[in-house]
């Protein structure tokens, strides 16, 4: 029997008869990646000190927005504008040719616009949608990429009796974790099922692992780890997360760094800097990553992340139930942080509002996703 990724501790077991199949027949356009995410802040130099911090360089600075960078050649990691108040204002996908972004609109009804006068480093073209979540979503095609930079060498490890150094000691030094790109981002929202099929259908991306509430598999999926669509070529195993909750937001976004050394090293940089660790250092299941979580000054959850997984388009989606326990294959316990289980005001408003509203929400869905967080 051959084996695939999907059936070991990654996954239990495919798809049933009649569930969702994790791709769509025939998408509008097929994304390349992600581009960059958008954010709105009201204090830039201190979004700037954070950055630094944390690992990221600086593509560009003006009054009123901030470019923020990894050491890859490529696009940007994020953009922040000045803004009243601290708010995520949507990602940014790339398109894999500028003739994707005349035939989105077309299908769309929108229009390709310049880059140039949006502050994009290097210009370009693009759409601008909205997800029926209501998150506004760009699809850009940019004119230049940003060069490379040095990177933060990997350790030379010795395994066993594999020895690569010898008369040398490991001294990591207590530097910043240097991002090297962007990886994913995580989004709640209320409308999971009309989300994830919007960016099958529209967007052309592919379901990697679906997650199940414990005696629900019948209602459908109420979580999903989507990867682009880039034929026989491997990507990352999720460059978008979604999940059914009673809010619709950003939950976190992750950023690759070289090995587990920077990740450590840049995590005791971040804490002796005063950063609220909220989650780490472990190991993921899904995705497998290494992963280190934490919070900047505005509250925005940010992951550093290393070894995940890369999958061509041949795997099929996995299936499994969801549960706290199933985050991690090691690792300290998640966090009610993390998990955003912690009860506040906001949280209680989001949850009336859910259940008053038009979405997928209902009292036995809560009921499974509280179940889920205790599990």
């Amino acid at each position: 029997m051959t084996r695939t990724a999907h059936q070991d501790l990654h996954s239990e077991q495919g798809a049933l008869r009649g569930e969702h199949p994790g791709r769509s027949r025939n998408p509008v356009i097929k994304v390349a990646d992600l581009a960059w995410l958008e954010f709105e802040k009201p204090d830039l130099d201190r979004a700037e000190v954070f950055a630094r911090d944390f690992g990221f360089g600086v593509a560009a600075r003006t009054e009123h927005e901030l470019w923020l960078r990894g050491t890859l050649a490529g696009s940007p990691c994020m953009v922040i504008r000045e803004g009243r108040t601290s708010r995520f204002a949507g990602p940014a996908f790339r398109a894999a040719e500028r003739a994707d972004l005349d035939r989105l609109a077309r299908a769309t009804g929108s229009d390709v616009r310049d880059l140039d006068r949006a502050g994009a480093p290097g210009g370009g073209s693009a759409v601008d949608l909205l997800d029926p979540s209501g998150f506004p979503v760009r699809v850009v095609h940019c004119g230049e990429d940003l060069p490379a930079l040095p990177e933060q060498a990997p350790l030379l490890l010795n395994f066993g009796t594999d020895h690569r150094r010898t008369n040398a000691t490991q001294r990591p030094p207590r530097e910043p974790s240097r991002i090297q790109r962007l990886g994913h981002v995580v989004l709640e929202t209320r409308v999971f099922g009309r989300a994830l099929d919007w960016y099958l259908d529209t967007l052309g991306m592919i379901v990697s692992d679906f997650l199940f509430l414990d005696g629900q598999r019948e209602r459908g999926p109420t979580m999903a780890f989507i990867r682009c669509d880039r034929g026989g070529l491997a990507v990352d195993h999720h460059t978008l997360a979604m999940h059914l909750g009673p809010g619709n937001g950003y939950v976190h976004s992750a950023y690759q760094v070289t090995d587990l050394d920077s990740m450590a090293a840049g995590g005791e940089y971040l804490n002796e800097r005063g950063y609220k660790r909220s989650w780490g250092i472990g190991r993921h299941i899904q995705g497998s990553q290494l992963f280190d979580y934490w919070r900047d000054p505005d509250r925005f959850m940010l992951e550093h992340f290393a070894d995940g997984d890369l999958f061509s388009c041949d795997l099929e989606p996995g299936w499994a139930p969801m549960s706290t326990s199933g985050l991690a294959q090691w690792g300290p316990p998640a966090t009610r942080d993390f998990l955003g289980a912690s009860p506040s005001p906001a949280r209680v408003r989001d949850v009336v509002q859910a259940l008053r509203g038009d979405n997928e929400v209902d009292p036995a869905r809560l009921l499974g996703l509280l179940k889920a967080v205790n599990s």
